[in-house]
């Protein structure tokens, strides 16, 4: 029995294994073009697989993009909060998960420019739409908890959408700019994003 729960497990791991791996070479083909112009033929050759091996998952691209994005989009929540859960102060806690959001972008550079081509020509099936918002708002629950905790008392949610717009701003400006170590652009970048939460100090006293 021992031996049979073990083998099933090594199987298991083998799938996921597999999964991931297709998901990480789709990652890297949706971040040079839409999704919906990629074929599963340039997936495959991504991945150093048949086609038919990848269809074995993924019934389409589309399929492909939302599960990439859902996986990648919840282990940068994962991050934020293991960050948030650290802080002591609700200044930190905001600074912390700030420099958590610019930390995993840019170190997956392939998941931040697959989601810049889909924010500004993708679109989505209703049942591909409801997967993706479900992760999206975790994220925006995450952002409005912090600034409850700092005493914001306007609208929370609208300011979750501006400060989740702020920083992919920052992240599209500054994130390539010439002449520059990744090291410094990173720190410029947090620099930029704290100006955020000086000002929603302010706000707050």
């Amino acid at each position: 029995m021992k031996i049979k729960n073990t083998l099933s497990k090594m199987k298991t791991r083998e799938r996921e294994d597999r999964k991931n791996m297709i998901i990480d070479a789709a990652e890297r083909v949706f971040s040079n073009k839409p999704f919906n112009k990629v074929s599963m033929r340039e997936i495959a050759d991504e991945a150093g697989m048949a086609p038919s091996s990848i269809y074995t998952y993924f019934p389409n691209q589309e399929s492909l993009f939302v599960e990439a994005t859902v996986r990648d989009s919840n282990r940068l929540i994962d991050g934020m909060e293991m960050m948030f859960d650290t802080a002591e102060e609700a200044a930190q806690v905001l600074d912390r998960g700030m420099e958590a959001f610019i930390d995993f972008i840019s170190e997956n550079d392939s998941y931040f420019r697959m989601m810049v081509i889909f924010m500004t020509v993708g679109s989505l099936n209703p049942d591909s739409l409801q997967k993706l918002n479900e992760v999206v708002r975790r994220g925006f629950d995450l952002f409005e908890s912090v600034f409850k905790k700092m005493g914001y008392t306007g609208d929370t949610r609208i300011l979750a959408h501006y400060f989740f717009a702020m920083l992919n701003g920052i992240l599209v400006t500054f994130r390539k700019l010439e002449g520059r170590s990744d090291e410094v652009i990173v720190a410029h970048m947090k620099r930029v994003g704290k100006v955020f939460r000086e000002l929603l100090e302010q706000s707050v006293k």
